[in-house]
């Protein structure tokens, strides 16, 4: 990868012509952004900076003044926004400051430091949504288990995924790999384009254990609820016809969404890491980088605002309202539940996990399936 050698390095003979530092900042290397790209890419990351700090900030205010948002899937949803938004305090602005003025600002250790922070957060974020995709396919399958007052388990996978993104963007300050600057020279991560066996065994590593695995089990997990809502559209229901058409949305958009910002960055690491010295350019090199950025914009819209318990508050929030009257206590999206249980544990399941339901609701169905070995109880919440 071509990068801005000028930004941490000087050469001593041109000490002796009188030649400053700041003589060469000015002077871009082959492949390098024009005054114009640099301009592009400073308006992108002032959109994302701006767009990614109030819609974050705004789920975390919500979420802290509506308690009936306290729930354990939702708490996962805010260690989502809080690590965006902790990329948009600690990230974002040092590259859009270096993109304004062409040339990185804050030196050779405040690059490792913008370098580790990126990747701290965007690994935590990611272990989060496999996380998130993981319960909401652990609440569909598993409805009569699901205690929305126990947070320990929520707790412990908020924790993990901070502890399991450490592990991974330490190493780089211990001599697996290392972190330096990218692209343009107005942006700092690992070093993809060091062809060393250990820079080489942690691109790949990073790639797998937190690119591709956290795909893989949104994948699984939202594969798994879409085959469990089709179970249940196969019984002629309108309501879960509709169901099935809206998890598909909700799969296919959360799925796209996270291939679109994350994928092209991956992909480009790989290409910079095993292909030919200079194969990635700096032109080339920005736009999935920019695109990483923008996943914290794309997240709370998807997972916070699309949201119906989120939005009715959010509805509340702007009017300065309190508490929504028909805010669900149940987990967020998806909303179709389903418990599949034996006839022998069907009251028991009936009369302890699901309040009594009126006959005359049309957002609750009970189907009982008299001819198998097990029930099919499907709970439609609004």
């Amino acid at each position: 990868m071509v990068v801005h050698i000028r930004n941490f390095t000087t050469d001593p003979s041109l000490s002796i012509l009188g030649t400053t530092t700041s003589t060469l900042r000015d002077i871009p290397t082959p492949g390098g952004l024009s005054r114009t790209g640099h301009t592009v890419v400073a308006v992108c990351l002032g959109f994302i900076l701006v767009a990614g700090t109030l819609t974050n900030l705004c789920a975390v205010l919500i979420f802290a003044k509506f308690r009936s948002l306290w729930t354990p899937i939702n708490l996962i949803l805010l260690n989502i926004s809080l690590s965006d938004i902790l990329v948009c305090i600690f990230g974002t602005p040092f590259s859009f400051a270096a993109s304004v003025h062409g040339r990185w600002l804050i030196g050779e250790h405040g690059c490792k430091w913008y370098g580790f922070a990126n990747s701290l957060f965007g690994i935590v974020s990611l272990v989060s949504l496999a996380i998130l995709s993981y319960e909401r396919y652990a609440a569909v399958m598993h409805l009569s288990q699901v205690d929305i007052s126990d947070f320990r388990k929520a707790r412990f996978c908020i924790g993990g995924s901070w502890l399991y993104s450490l592990i991974w963007t330490v190493p780089p300050f211990l001599g697996w790999s290392s972190y330096g600057p990218e692209g343009p020279g107005t942006t700092c991560s690992v070093q993809w384009h060091l062809q060393t066996a250990t820079s080489v065994s942690y691109v790949l590593c990073l790639f797998v254990f937190c690119l591709l695995l956290p795909l893989l089990v949104m994948v699984y997990s939202y594969g798994r609820i879409l085959v469990a809502i089709k179970r249940v559209g196969k019984i002629n229901l309108l309501a879960a016809q509709r169901r099935e058409q809206h998890i598909l949305v909700m799969v296919l958009t959360m799925v796209s969404f996270y291939m679109l910002c994350w994928m092209p960055y991956g992909i480009m690491a790989l290409v910079a890491t095993f292909g030919r010295s200079g194969l990635v350019t700096p032109m080339v090199s920005v736009v999935p980088s920019v695109l990483a950025k923008f996943s914290t914009v794309v997240n709370p819209v998807l997972y916070v605002f699309f949201n119906n318990q989120f939005y009715r508050c959010f509805v509340a929030f702007m009017k300065c309202q309190g508490e929504p009257f028909s805010v669900p206590e149940e987990p967020p999206t998806p909303k179709t539940h389903l418990s599949i249980t034996s006839p022998v544990q069907r009251q028991t399941s009936l009369s302890s996990s699901h309040p009594p339901i009126p006959s005359a609701s049309k957002n609750t169905v009970i189907n009982s399936c008299h001819n198998d070995r097990h029930t099919l109880i499907v709970h439609y919440t609004s």
